[in-house]
């Protein structure tokens, strides 16, 4: 049986609706439209039907779409004013940290001890949070040992200080953290250099 003869066993009369979007379909004539959908007045079989669609139905685009392109082909937007050469660009988050020393703390979860900030050290990854961003940028630092001095930590009784170095990468530059930290309070100064301008040595 080919898809003709079944294509002529559809004797169902069919009528053609409409959406407030202006997309058209067909219907059986004895259902009740679908919501959002109106009779554009024209009734038969299913091939007369699709065929007076195709005839008026030339646009495919949704009635809101089209509205759209055509307001903004009558009212293009404004192009953007072109960058002030006088006006100073916004530096970047690695430019800040790279300037001066900065506050830092141990970023530190659940809570800030000496304890959990040993075992991160022992792990070779810490958290460094620069607090006085917007909001406090908290970087994950894998230690450079080579670098890092432990020699005046007291990790029993939370005293003293460490000097931790380690790389990382923050908005695809690649630099290295460099933080002094009291384990009194774990807090201390630290700043960024990019790896490309530090000289390794």
């Amino acid at each position: 049986m080919s898809w003709r003869d079944s294509d002529q066993e559809d004797t169902t009369i069919y009528k053609v609706v409409v959406n407030h979007e202006e997309q058209y379909s067909i219907w059986p004539e004895y259902k009740e439209n679908p919501l959002g959908w109106k009779d554009v007045g024209k009734t038969g079989p299913k091939a007369e039907c699709l065929a007076h669609i195709k005839e008026v139905w030339t646009d495919m685009r949704p009635l809101s779409l089209r509205k759209k392109m055509e307001e903004m082909a009558d009212n293009p937007p404004p192009s953007p004013p072109p960058p002030d050469p006088n006006k100073p660009r916004e530096k970047s988050l690695v430019d800040k940290l790279c300037e001066g020393d900065h506050p830092v703390e141990a970023g530190l979860r659940p809570e800030k001890t000496v304890k959990l900030f040993k075992e991160a050290i022992d792990r070779n990854y810490v958290h460094i949070k620069f607090t006085d961003t917007r909001g406090g940028t908290e970087l994950g630092v894998r230690l450079d040992r080579d670098r890092c001095d432990f020699s005046q930590a007291d990790f029993e009784n939370g005293a003293g200080a460490v000097h931790i170095e380690g790389g990382l990468t923050l908005d695809y530059v690649k630099v290295r953290c460099i933080a002094n930290i009291a384990l009194n309070t774990l807090e201390g100064k630290g700043s960024l250099v990019k790896v490309e301008a530090a000289a390794e040595g």
